[in-house]
């Protein structure tokens, strides 16, 4: 039995009806050369024979109100977490994203361990597709994406005799599980106290740390620094709308070649690169609907602090990056994301895991308060969360064939009604957005607002335009 961690266990107390708390993520593969017609019939077949489960996908939810645990059940029905399905015809990529916009919006049963996958056939181009969610109780991000690679390898001949994904192994680690897992109860009194002492002197020796970051920060918001950041800066605009049930899925692939000789020349991030291309897509998007606010719009990005042995749980905070949406000319805008996010990458490098935790929650606490029913005001903490996950350094194969896209689904939230999460691999950056479709019509333009940018960036930096 393991207890959630407080982060974890927010995932499942703010679940709503219309508001699921699970991620996912689409994943597009090419056929095997040669493969016969019943190939994805066959691989469903294959796929049923792991009637096994490990860790995390065989644990299920124990316990009452917050006080909710992990057990790890030897009670596995396949049947409720695997399905083999068809798209309908033409069997176009609308096609495919629509249905999981349609699979996405629904909950999962915490009855069960909470995941699903989908294997999905049909699509015209004769790939195949694997479609699969888990809540955000269970994972973060980062965390999802290394478990789905974790069932592919650099090899194809490797890759067909792995197992399941939900049958995979979990890694071996130089830190001992069962000990990091111990609740204090199980201690003994004097490992308990040793526990909880450690745990104080830690807490007490962070305080000094955070508060003078705090004071610098602050101090830098009074003198009106450009590249800081408030928590109550975000304007409100119809992105921090409530949302309905409904959601709207889009997906697209873009040319990291093309985004890293923009960072190189400009002397910033990949990661600048495109914060600087959502904004520029979000200033053309809401102008179009006569919502873009005179105020530049903010993002959440959140910004991993999880250590290597760690597969599970959420381990991430928080950093509010500008995007310029006020300005109209593209440089302009790249380098005022480029500011933004180096101090904020500056102020958080110099803490450790816990401090940054600690320090994200006292800078946005102000703007969070905004988000509580009844509060609301002028100002929010964020208007969009975007998301920059790192996918495969070369390529992979599941099941023997080769993988050729993998597009986050996240989460909206009342007052997040868009999400834009990226993955990045070796050749390709995949960029999936999730937003509440009646509170954000025709969202799926921003797909084509994106490569516009990009060209734009590349034309402004003197680069020539690759597309």
């Amino acid at each position: 039995m393991k207890y959630l961690s407080p982060v974890d266990s927010l995932f499942l107390l703010a679940e709503r009806r219309h508001q699921p708390l699970h991620v996912g993520a689409l994943c597009l593969f090419h056929r095997p050369e040669g493969a016969p017609a019943d190939f994805a019939a066959t691989l469903a077949h294959h796929l049923r024979e792991s009637t096994r489960a490990t860790c995390p996908f065989n644990r299920r939810l124990q316990g009452r109100w917050a006080l909710k645990s992990w057990d790890d059940t030897d009670d596995f029905d396949l049947h409720q977490h695997f399905v083999h399905l068809s798209l309908p015809q033409p069997g176009r990529i609308r096609e495919l994203l629509a249905m999981v916009s349609r699979v996405h919006s629904a909950h999962l049963d915490r009855a069960y361990p909470l995941w699903r996958t989908y294997l999905i056939e049909g699509l015209e181009d004769n790939r195949i597709a694997l479609y699969s969610k888990i809540h955000h109780s269970v994972v973060d991000g980062v965390a999802g994406i290394r478990l789905m690679l974790k069932s592919m390898s650099e090899d194809p001949f490797d890759s067909l005799n792995m197992p399941a994904p939900w049958e995979m192994r979990p890694r071996r680690t130089r830190h001992r599980r069962q000990r990091l897992s111990t609740p204090v109860a199980q201690l003994s009194p004097a490992a308990r106290m040793a526990q909880l002492y450690a745990t104080a002197r830690s807490g007490a020796l962070s305080v000094p740390v955070v508060a003078k970051h705090i004071r610098h920060t602050l101090q830098d918001l009074h003198h009106h620094n450009p590249d800081v950041v408030g928590s109550l800066q975000a304007p409100r605009c119809i992105l921090n709308s409530k949302i309905t049930g409904s959601r709207r899925f889009a997906a697209q692939s873009y040319s990291s070649a093309r985004i890293k000789a923009i960072a190189r020349t400009t002397g910033g991030t990949s990661n600048d690169v495109i914060l600087a291309l959502c904004g520029s897509a979000l200033r053309r998007y809401l102008g179009e609907l006569n919502e873009l606010p005179t105020s530049p719009l903010i993002a959440a990005v959140p910004v991993s602090i999880r250590r290597e042995e760690s597969e599970t749980g959420n381990e991430i905070c928080l950093a509010l990056a500008n995007l310029g949406t006020h300005l109209d000319d593209p440089m302009a805008r790249l380098t005022c994301v480029q500011g933004s996010m180096n101090y904020a990458k500056a102020m958080l490098r110099s803490m450790t895991p816990a401090q940054m935790m600690a320090y994200t929650l006292a800078m946005l606490g102000p703007g969070a308060m905004t988000l509580l029913p009844g509060i609301g005001g002028q100002r929010t903490v964020a208007n969009v969360v975007i998301s920059h996950v790192p996918g495969p350094r070369t390529p992979v194969y599941w099941q023997g064939c080769e993988l050729d896209g993998i597009y986050p689904a996240s989460l909206v939230l009342d007052g997040f009604a868009l999400n834009i999460t990226l993955i990045s691999r070796h050749d390709k950056i995949d960029f999936g957005i999730l937003a509440c479709r009646k509170t954000l019509p025709g969202v799926q333009r921003l797909l084509d607002y994106l490569d516009e940018a990009l060209g734009e960036l590349e034309n402004a930096v003197g680069l020539p335009n690759a597309a």
